[in-house]
């Protein structure tokens, strides 16, 4: 008899000291890894606090040179006062003192100036020096409030040079009189220490607010990027985050960075930030070293064990059978097809109580059919025959099988049989195995059945969009149709005023009927792509509703309709997007107006439903129009979703505007409720909250002021730049026509270049397009902005293009342009905001 050989519990066993030794290296050597990364950490954290404050001291030495020299003027002023100097002497004892400053400083490191009895004396005069209001600057409070001490302003933003700027400044004793030093931040480092940072280090010198006013550093970005960082620095610097020895913060460059800092007597900080990649360098080598010295080891033991494994003979037949099957399977089978018996390794309870152990296949074979499906029971027979199991073997078929239901008890569960071959089996066997799969197979059904309602679900939704596209196709081409077959009869009846009149109306209205489906179609793209956004800003509530409503109103006159107005509101002053707003009451009271026929009733009511801070506003919108179905209001919301109902009157639409509603009143924090029936109209109630505004005096109404009637362009001198022949044209035709003198450029660089060439105010402003060849329009008004001259900054610069997305507004933004107006141009809009920006610049 064979003898058995250990298994893996035995091998386990005999190299247990092995692997015990291991583990405990391991763990020593992870114990003693941590506290040397711990001494490492906290050896950097005492000589990076160290550095910090030497940075500290450095910069107090430099702070003091100014407060030094600044004393010695006050000294000299005040002893100038008891002498009775007069005053003729003692300005041009100034004039010498700001040459000696500057000898000593370096031209240009400050820009020196003394107020005395009043009266700004610097050693650069600047224009403005009699509109300057110095009492109320931040440096002559700082100094009159020091009781004779220098002070040293934060960063702040000079009102002459438009640039950051410390102001140092001390008040005189006996002398009306405050010496002051602009240091701009640019020339403020006066002596640098390379060589007691490492590569990669960084300092950095920040006031008391956290503004940058000296950085010596290798992180990449710009200037307003290092500035946030820096904040964010501070920040955790204020809260304690940065005090523990293992702290650190995530820099510009993605890196980890260890922070110490020292915070200096008049409130600035002092940091420096050093890369753990410079305090842990050498610790990770040794670690990558040891780690791999590890793995050799571990290596080492897998191999030993390895070949104790390979030692070992077989193990006997039916532990080969397991081993090669599992214990997944409930039942299982060798069977052997050259003499046509079973053995029963493993067998149900069913089996085990009719079989024994071993014995004729075909027995077996007939109690399996006694609990198979009835169904699954012909072709279970004939593919696990003994005639089909050789035929799979000649074929080197090694897993043949699939799935039936099989009796257990009282119910039926899923089972999944397998016929599998292996070389490693003797001659003419195969293993028969059974495996209960109910669960696999009830997850399979399931996924099934949601995929084939994933593919429904697609189907109709590639329905819908053909259908609106469909849609999409006539009502565009309607509104096309008119524009371009009157375009063509215009010239047929040139001689007849009243026809062209009246179609020149027709194409206006047929136009603006194409950019509504145009809007709808951006707006609901914008939604479907989560870039609608929303502002929040101070507007009077019912003025916005009337405003919107107006245009409505005459419409509803036009067509012989009823049309009314009520307002039962407590606070109409609130803070929400009134663009938005508008843009909902106008879907609403298009499709009510759309919908209802003559002597039909369309009404809007706007009701405070619940006062305080954030108060809940009620609109609502009925009409006694056609109404809709119980079946259609259910997909009401859905995109490009339709009623196709007979009646009289031709609609179009896009089939967008109520999903675009329902996502900004939903972006909002606000419900909607629809109540609808065929033949007796509509009622759209949407409740909204707002902020409430206490009180309205001062206040400006949606963002704009009362209109003060048509703004007249006459006389103003306008640089417009497009590239489109036709926009050329048409803007340049109306604006002229208005007295306004136009200057054409054809692209960004002709723009640029005519401006440049232009006196400085000689003209009032520029319509910008966006696209054009050569230099698009927001490098353009970048360059503009740019050059040095007065009006650079100031004149109004406005985008008008085609470009109207979100993301195309914060870029015109972003250029240095004023405003945007979308394309087609609405000329009346165009004309207030030009009274607005000219207003404000004169």
């Amino acid at each position: 008899m064979q003898k058995k050989q250990p298994g893996w519990k035995q091998i386990f066993y005999k190299m247990r000291v092995h692997i015990i030794a291991f583990l405990a290296l391991v763990l020593i050597a992870g114990i003693g890894f941590q506290m040397f990364r711990v001494e490492l950490l906290k050896n950097a954290q005492s000589l990076g606090s160290s550095l910090s404050r030497n940075y500290a001291s450095e910069e107090r030495n430099n702070l003091t040179v100014y407060e030094t020299l600044i004393s010695i003027g006050v000294a000299s002023i005040d002893q100038r006062v008891r002498d009775g100097e007069p005053r003729q002497e003692m300005i041009q004892w100034m004039q010498v003192y700001f040459e000696r400053i500057e000898a000593v400083l370096g031209e240009g490191k400050v820009d020196p100036y003394i107020v005395l009895d009043g009266e700004i004396i610097a050693l650069n005069p600047w224009e403005g020096d009699e509109s300057y209001d110095f009492q109320e600057t931040q440096w002559y409070q700082e100094a009159s409030a020091a009781e004779g001490e220098v002070i040293f302003t934060n960063v702040y933003t000079d009102a002459i040079y438009q640039e950051p700027v410390i102001t140092a400044a001390q008040k005189c004793e006996i002398a009306d009189a405050i010496i002051a030093f602009d240091i701009f931040p640019r020339n403020f480092h006066v002596q640098e220490n390379p060589g007691e940072l490492s590569e990669g280090d960084s300092f950095f010198l920040c006031d008391s607010t956290g503004e940058l006013i000296y950085s010596q550093t290798e992180l990449s970005g710009i200037r307003g990027e290092l500035q946030n960082y820096v904040d964010n620095l501070i920040k955790e610097i204020k809260a304690g985050n940065l005090d523990s020895y293992n702290a650190y913060i995530e820099d510009l460059d993605g890196g980890h960075r260890a922070v110490y800092y020292s915070r200096m007597s008049n409130g600035w900080f002092s940091i420096i930030t050093i890369p753990y990649q410079n305090i842990l360098g050498n610790w990770n080598k040794l670690i990558l070293i040891l780690g791999a010295v590890f793995l050799l080891f571990l290596l080492v033991i897998i191999w030993m064990s390895w070949r104790e494994w390979r030692l070992n003979a077989r193990m006997e037949r039916t532990n080969e059978t397991v081993r090669v099957l599992g214990n997944s399977y409930y039942a299982l089978y060798r069977i052997d097809f050259g003499q046509k018996t079973y053995e029963m390794i493993k067998g149900s309870d069913y089996v085990r109580s009719r079989l024994e152990q071993k014995g004729n296949y075909q027995d077996l074979l007939k109690v399996m059919g006694e609990v198979i499906e009835e169904s699954a029971y012909k072709e279970y027979m004939e593919s696990f025959s003994l005639e089909n199991i050789r035929r799979l073997v000649s074929q080197r078929i090694r897993d043949f099988g699939g799935d039936f239901l099989r009796k257990f008890g009282e119910e039926y569960r899923w089972v999944s049989v397998r016929v599998l071959f292996d070389e490693s089996l003797a001659p003419e066997e195969v293993v028969l195995c059974f495996r209960q799969v109910e669960e696999e197979k009830q997850r399979q059904l399931r996924e099934r059945s949601l995929l084939e309602n994933a593919l429904k679900a697609s189907r109709e939704s590639e329905e819908a969009k053909q259908t609106f596209f469909s849609n999409m196709s006539h009502d565009m081409r309607t509104p096309l149709n008119a524009i371009i077959g009157l375009s063509e009869l215009i010239p047929q009846h040139l001689r007849e005023p009243e026809k062209i009149a009246g179609y020149t109306e027709k194409i206006n209205l047929s136009s603006r009927q194409l950019l509504a489906l145009i809007n709808d179609i951006l707006d609901m793209s914008r939604i479907e792509q989560g870039k609608m956004t929303l502002s929040n800003q101070q507007f009077h509530l019912k003025k916005c509703v009337e405003d919107c409503l107006e245009t409505f109103r005459i419409q509803a006159q036009k067509e012989g309709k009823t049309f009314s107005l009520s307002f039962d509101l407590k606070d109409e002053e609130v803070i929400g997007d009134p663009l938005r707003i508008s843009q909902i009451l106008n879907n609403l009271l298009s499709n009510a107006l759309k919908f209802t026929e003559e002597e039909d009733e369309v009404s809007v009511s706007v009701i405070q439903t619940e006062g305080g801070e954030y108060a809940k506003y009620k609109f609502v919108v009925q009409d006694t129009g056609i109404g809709m179905t119980e079946d259609f209001l259910k997909d009401l919301f859905e995109p490009y979703a339709r009623e196709m109902r007979f009646h009289a009157k031709e609609v179009s639409g896009t089939g967008l505007g109520m999903p675009i509603v329902k996502n900004l009143v939903s972006q909002m924090n606000g419900e909607i409720y629809v109540a609808s029936s065929p033949d007796q109209g509509s009622t759209f109630t949407i409740i909204l909250p707002l902020m409430t505004v206490a009180g309205d005096e001062n206040r400006e109404t949606s963002g704009e002021a009362a209109d003060s009637g048509h703004f007249s362009i006459e006389g103003k001198k306008l640089l417009l730049a497009e590239d489109n022949a036709v926009n050329m044209e048409i803007a340049t035709e109306i604006l002229s026509a208005d007295g306004a003198d136009i200057t054409q450029a054809w692209n960004g660089e002709e723009a640029v270049e005519a401006f440049k060439a232009s006196e400085p105010f000689a003209f009032d402003g520029i319509l910008m397009d966006m696209q054009m060849p050569v230099m698009d329009g927001c490098e353009a008004a970048k360059q503009i902005r740019a050059l040095k001259r007065p009006d650079a900054q100031s004149i109004p610069i406005i985008a008008v293009t085609a470009n109207a997305f979100a993301e195309d507004i914060a870029a015109t933004e972003d250029a240095g342009m004023n405003a945007h107006i979308s394309k087609p141009i609405d000329f009346p809009l165009l004309y207030k905001t030009l009274e607005k920006l000219m207003g404000s610049s004169d």
